[in-house]
C-alpha cells in the first residue's frame, strides 16, 4: 500500500487537492543517521551502465564490451558508491552473495552459444516481501521476520531464474508494505531504515515498493520488480521519473510474497522504460496452479510484450481525463494541459470523465476488506514460513517486546485492529467484498462502455512530499491508483515532466487483460514525449 489514510479517504466524495509543500523539508523529521546526506557531483556523471536499458546490456554482452559478472559488478560498486554512501539513498536492504556466481553462471551459457532470452544476464532487484530460496531473508522490512529464509522462491522468482536474470538483490520497503501504521513513513521500515527519494533526498519515495523505484530510478540495477495492493508500485514509479506497472490482478502469480490481499495484491515491473516494463512483465506472467486467481489469466498472458509497442499507438485512441484532475496545483495544471495537446497531436481522442470520486467511496469497504484478507493471509505465509514468528499475533507481541527498536517512531494500529476481526466467513467482510468487487467494476466498465474509452487517464500523483518519521506520509488529493486496485485492473505510470525538480507521472488504466493496449498507448505517449531524466541526487527542493 501507499496510503496510510483509508479511513480520511474513504469519506471524500471526491477530491481534496491539499496544499503542496515544495520548500526545504526540517531535518528533525529524519532519521539522525541522514543529517549528513548530501548531493555529490560526481553521482550521476562516469557511471558507465547510466540509463542503460535491457537492450543496451544485451548489446554491450554480445559485443564482448561487458561480461554479465562485469555488469553485476559495477552495479553492486554503484550500490556501495550511492545507496551506503553518498546521498546514502538506502533503497536496498541486502545485496544476493551469489549474484557474482550467477552471472558467471550466465556468462558461460553465453559462451557455450545458450541465449535464455532479453533477461539473460541481466542485473534484477526484487522487493523484500518476495521469497527468494537462497540466502537472502524474506521480511517484509520487520525485524520480527528477520529469520525468515525461504526455502523455496517465489512463483515468480523461479520464473525470473529461468530467464536467466541474475538476482541482484532485495529492496527495501514500507514495512508490511505499508499496512503497519496510520501513521506510517513510506519507504521506512524497522529492518531497513528510511528510503528517500532519487530527485531530492529529503523527499518522500513512496511505497511501498520505495526501494524498488528509488533503486531503478538511481541507476542500481536494470530493473526490479515491486508489488502493489493500492498504489505501491504506480507511486514509486510516479515519484521517481520510472515507468510502474501493476498488471491485471491474476497475470502474475503471488505464490511466496507475503500477503496484503489476495483480491487486490499483484507483483509488478519498475523500469525506466516501457521497453524494458514490456521485457519484464513477460518474464513473470503466467499461470500458477498454486494461485487460483492465475487460472482467470490462461490464454491471455503473452511471453512478449514487446511485440505491442507502437510509436503509432495513440492513433485514434479514446483516453478519459479525469476531470477532477485539471484542476489543482497550478504547475500539475500546466503538464496535464501540454500532456493532452501532445496526446491529441498523435491522434488520441480526448473525453473527460470522472472516476475517481465515485470510486473512493468505496475506500471504507476497501480498508476493512484489505484487514481480514491481511490477517487471513500472513497467517497462512507466516505458519509455513522459517520464522520463530509464526502468526499475526506473533508479529504484534514481537514488535511489543522490542518496542525501540521496532516501533521508534509510529506503532501498529493496523496490525492489531486487523487481528482483532474475524476469519473470511464474516458476514462483513463478504458483503464489504461484494460490493467493492461489483461495484467498482461495474463503475469502470460502464463510463469505458458509455464513452468508448480505450484508456482512463490523468496525473498519477502529486509531487513527492517531505519525509516526516513522526507525522507520517502527506498525500496529495492526484492519484489514480484506488479505481484500478479496487476493481484489480491494469495501470501504467508514465513519467511526464518535473515540478521543481519532483517527478510527476501520468497514467493510463483500462479493463482486465488490457496490458497489449495500455503497452501500445504508453510506449507512444513515452517516445513523444521522452520525460524521463536521471536524478542529480539534490539535497533538497530549495537546493536545485
Amino acid at each position: 500500500m501507499n496510503r496510510r489514510n483509508f479511513i480520511r479517504n474513504s469519506s471524500l466524495a471526491g477530491i481534496t487537492l491539499t496544499t503542496f509543500s515544495l520548500g526545504a523539508c526540517t531535518t528533525g523529521s529524519t532519521e539522525k543517521a541522514n543529517d549528513q546526506t548530501t548531493a555529490t557531483s560526481d553521482t550521476t556523471k562516469d557511471f558507465p551502465l547510466n540509463e542503460a536499458t535491457i537492450t543496451e546490456l544485451q548489446e554491450k554482452m554480445k559485443a564482448g564490451t561487458y561480461t554479465s559478472k562485469q555488469i553485476t559488478q559495477l552495479y553492486l560498486d554503484r550500490i556501495n558508491e550511492i545507496d551506503k554512501n553518498g546521498p546514502k539513498l538506502n533503497s536496498v536492504i541486502e545485496v544476493n552473495p551469489d549474484a557474482l556466481r550467477i552471472a558467471e553462471a550466465m556468462d558461460k551459457e553465453r559462451k557455450d552459444g545458450k541465449i535464455r532470452g532479453p533477461l539473460h544476464g541481466i542485473p534484477v532487484m526484487i522487493k523484500d516481501n518476495i521469497d527468494s530460496g537462497d540466502k537472502m531473508v524474506t521480511s517484509a522490512g520487520s525485524l520480527a521476520l528477520a529469520d525468515n529464509i525461504a526455502s523455496k522462491d517465489a512463483f515468480i522468482v523461479a520464473k525470473l531464474r529461468e530467464a536467466g536474470a541474475v538476482l541482484l538483490g532485495k529492496t527495501n520497503l514500507s514495512e508490511w508494505a505499508n499496512f503497519r501504521s496510520s501513521r506510517s513513513s513510506s519507504g521506512w521500515s524497522s529492518r531497513g531504515g528510511q528510503t528517500r527519494n532519487a530527485y531530492v533526498i529529503d523527499r518522500s519515495p513512496c511505497g511501498s515498493s520505495s526501494g524498488s523505484g528509488v533503486a531503478v530510478a538511481a541507476n542500481l540495477c536494470a530493473v526490479a520488480i515491486g508489488t502493489e495492493t493500492d498504489g505501491s508500485i504506480v507511486c514509486p514509479s510516479a515519484v521517481n521519473n520510472l515507468v510502474g506497472f501493476k498488471p491485471t490482478v491474476g497475470l502474475v502469480s503471488r505464490t511466496g510474497i507475503i500477503p496484503i490481499s489476495h483480491t487486490q495484491d499483484t507483483a509488478g515491473p519498475i523500469a525506466r522504460t516501457v521497453t524494458d516494463a514490456a521485457i519484464l512483465l513477460g518474464a513473470i506472467a503466467g499461470t500458477d496452479s498454486a494461485d487460483g486467481v492465475t487460472k482467470e489469466s490462461a490464454g491471455k498472458t503473452h511471453p512478449d510484450y514487446t511485440k505491442f509497442l507502437d510509436i503509432n499507438g495513440l492513433k485514434g485512441k479514446r483516453i478519459g481525463i479525469e476531470k477532477t484532475f485539471m484542476q489543482g496545483h497550478e504547475g500539475i495544471d500546466v503538464m496535464l494541459k501540454e500532456t493532452i495537446e501532445l496526446l491529441k497531436s498523435k491522434g488520441a481522442i480526448i473525453v473527460e470523465v470522472e472516476i475517481v470520486g465515485p470510486i473512493r467511496k468505496l475506500g471504507g469497504n476497501e480498508f476493512k476488506i484489505l484487514q481480514y484478507e491481511f490477517k487471513d493471509g500472513v497467517n497462512k505465509y507466516l505458519a509455513q514460513a522459517n520464522s520463530k514468528v509464526k502468526s499475526l499475533k506473533d508479529v504484534i507481541a514481537f514488535n511489543k517486546a522490542n518496542e525501540p527498536k521496532t516501533m521508534p517512531y509510529f506503532k501498529q494500529e493496523t496490525l492489531e485492529s486487523s487481528e482483532a476481526l474475524g476469519d473470511l466467513n464474516s458476514k462483513e467482510y463478504k458483503d464489504a467484498l461484494q460490493e467493492n468487487n461489483s461495484k467498482s467494476r461495474q463503475l469502470i466498465d460502464n463510463l469505458m462502455k458509455e464513452h468508448k474509452l480505450d484508456a482512463i487517464s490523468g496525473p498519477t500523483y502529486g509531487p513527492s512530499w517531505c519525509i516526516d518519521l513522526i507525522n507520517g506520509d502527506a498525500f496529495s488529493g492526484y492519484g489514480l491508483s484506488t479505481p484500478a486496485a479496487i476493481s484489480g485492473y491494469p495501470h501504467i505510470t508514465v513519467p511526464m515532466g518535473m515540478l521543481q525538480n519532483l517527478p510527476i507521472g501520468f497514467s493510463f488504466f483500462g479493463g482486465a487483460y488490457s496490458e497489449p493496449e495500455l503497452l501500445k498507448m504508453a510506449y507512444a505517449y513515452e517516445q513523444a514525449s521522452k520525460k524521463r531524466t536521471a536524478p542529480k541526487f539534490e539535497k533538497s527542493v530549495a537546493a536545485s
